[in-house]
């Protein structure tokens, strides 16, 4: 009898120790799930993926200055994603909406908040990105329609024009696009209406290869890039001299220069034959002052400028697409394919001693 009562409590000890540290073991199980799931919620921003955002100000695509952009995100123009690459920076912005400034063209933009002068200048930016969607409709006798800038340098003084645009530009139902860059004259005298941009291919088309009616296309570029195919470019401005670096796997490199403080365009008879064809006759026959941009504070930019408003090819045909932006409704837009998306990987940005605040900029276009 003893033996069984001594056996039972030895089962009865050994049970209870048992479940001691079996709800141990499912107490610690359930804190690690606990802290997993938070760990697996913490949001990634974009600082983290590209840590230089305390050199930028953010533009987003309602026309809104969200200011340094550090732990900063919003779900409908600048957030994180992420696939078999790593992590990436998404910008977005509809055809339609609320814009900044003086532009007709929303955009999830960065704006550097430093400025540098061209004939000092020290000043370097680069970055690697793919374009994952271009608007969907658009006029195609229109050079801007279907088309995103996703990098600039930009005055911030007296008429700010943009020495360097660099444009991703794609057509429906084609699988390739072209990259090309544009150097917008800075115009002499204090009438900026007869301004001008010229524009130089980099794979594919330039901006001046356009469709023979509202919806017939060029031919797809051999050598272009599509959608979510991954390029980089450099952009450098040195005493006085911008050099361009394009680079794309399965592509040739692409290198150019432009002298920034001495002009080319000074005379009627420089004006070149792309311009003669697209901006004389809508009347931008402009020339541009000697001294091109000396002595103006400039700044990059870098993000997705959507170049395809809603505005009647009537109003100028170059820039104006006539696409869809369903009254601004963003979700509408986003929903059929009405926007343009940009997501970066990398980017890097190396300001020269000589920079000053950008301040009078944003004080202007805010």
């Amino acid at each position: 009898m003893k033996t069984q009562i001594s056996t039972s409590l030895s089962t009865f000890l050994a049970l209870g120790v048992f479940l001691l540290l079996s709800s141990c073991f499912d107490t610690d199980k359930k804190e690690s799930k606990k802290e997993t799931q938070i760990e697996e919620q913490k949001t990634v921003y974009a600082s983290d993926v590209i840590p230089f955002f305390d050199q930028w100000k953010l533009i987003l695509g309602d026309g809104s200055n969200a200011g340094i952009a550090t732990d900063f995100e919003n779900k409908d123009f600048f957030y994180t994603t992420n696939d078999s690459a790593g992590n990436w920076v998404v910008f977005k912005a509809p055809n339609g909406g609320d814009t900044h400034g003086t532009s007709n063209n929303t955009r999830t933009e960065l704006a550097q908040t430093k400025k540098w002068f061209p004939k000092t200048a020290n000043d370097k930016l680069t970055a690697t990105l793919k374009v994952m969607n271009v608007s969907a409709t658009g006029d195609a006798r229109v050079a801007a329609s279907h088309a995103v800038v996703v990098g600039q340098i930009h005055s911030a003084d007296k008429h700010e024009n943009e020495p360097l645009k660099i444009f991703y530009k794609k057509y429906p139902g084609q699988t390739k696009g072209s990259v090309f860059w544009h150097y917008e004259i800075n115009t002499a005298g204090d009438d900026n209406s007869g301004r001008w941009d010229y524009s130089s291919a980099v794979w594919g088309n330039d901006f001046s290869v356009v469709g023979t009616d509202e919806n017939t296309y060029p031919e797809e570029p051999k050598d272009g890039i599509a959608l979510g195919e991954e390029f980089s470019y450099e952009i450098e401005v040195k005493d006085g001299i911008m050099s361009l670096t394009f680079i794309s796997e399965g592509h040739e490199t692409k290198t150019f220069t432009k002298n920034l403080i001495e002009s080319e365009y000074t005379t009627k008879a420089d004006i070149p034959e792309q311009t003669q064809k697209l901006f004389v006759p809508i009347g931008q026959d402009g020339v541009e002052r000697k001294a091109a941009y000396t002595g103006e504070g400039c700044f990059f930019k870098l993000g997705a400028y959507n170049q395809t408003n809603g505005k009647s090819p009537e109003t100028n045909k170059n820039w104006c697409s006539g696409a869809e932006t369903h009254g601004g409704d963003i979700k509408k837009q986003y929903a059929d394919g009405n926007y343009a998306e940009v997501w970066f990987k990398t980017g890097s940005i190396s300001v020269s001693d000589a920079a000053v605040s950008n301040d009078g900029y944003f004080a202007k276009n805010d």
